[in-house]
């Protein structure tokens, strides 16, 4: 049974300062575009059946230049919506609601753009794009270009807990890549976070 890597798209000005970035489609920065092209030589050693990702901007670029081809845009690997939060970093949510903790606060309703999601429709997105992803897993790898707390809430998910349970896991850094097995029948989290 292959393995399921998860790639976190390169680094972009959002994501160096914090901000919330869910579906603002915020391009590369510099130094995320090398640290995805970086990732090539690992990934260039799978026997990938299958690649997915985000259809933002910053997820397919990322993709691209981590040498991926065949890559098939899923809307359900988007970011989450953070709603009203979308461009404000942690500090500055909880300058306005003290103690604020996504996992456990979720997001405020935000505009037409961005209207928000709350945990169990990010949960209901990464379920369905696993149940895709799962039988593609007898032939061999297959990779996921996506976001922080979408990689989090999926991994989550893998692993067969509840979506909240993303908590415990830490923030993939951007241009990063984690890999999903399965270990005697058990789902398992086999490398997080590697550059």
């Amino acid at each position: 049974m292959g393995e399921l890597i998860v790639v976190r798209h390169g680094q972009t000005e959002w994501s160096l300062s914090g901000r919330h970035a869910g579906r603002t489609d915020v391009p590369l920065t510099a130094a995320g575009e090398a640290a995805a092209r970086a990732l090539a030589p690992r990934l260039a050693r799978r026997r990938l059946v299958s690649v997915f990702s985000s259809p933002l901007s910053r997820a397919l670029r990322t993709a691209e230049l981590a040498g991926l081809t065949g890559v098939r845009p899923d809307p359900d690997l988007v970011e989450w919506d953070y709603g009203g939060y979308e461009g404000l970093t942690a500090e500055q949510i909880q300058a306005s609601r003290p103690g604020w903790d996504l996992w456990q606060d979720g997001v405020a309703p935000g505009g037409t753009d961005h209207p928000g999601e709350q945990l169990h429709q990010v949960a209901a997105r990464t379920d369905a794009a696993l149940d895709r992803i799962r039988p593609l897993l007898a032939d061999g790898d297959v990779a996921v270009v996506a976001h922080g707390h979408l990689a989090r809430v999926l991994t989550a998910r893998w692993l067969g807990l509840p979506p909240s349970a993303a908590r415990l896991l830490g923030h993939p850094h951007p241009g990063t890549l984690s890999t999903l097995a399965v270990e005697h029948g058990q789902p398992v989290i086999s490398a997080w976070n590697v550059p």
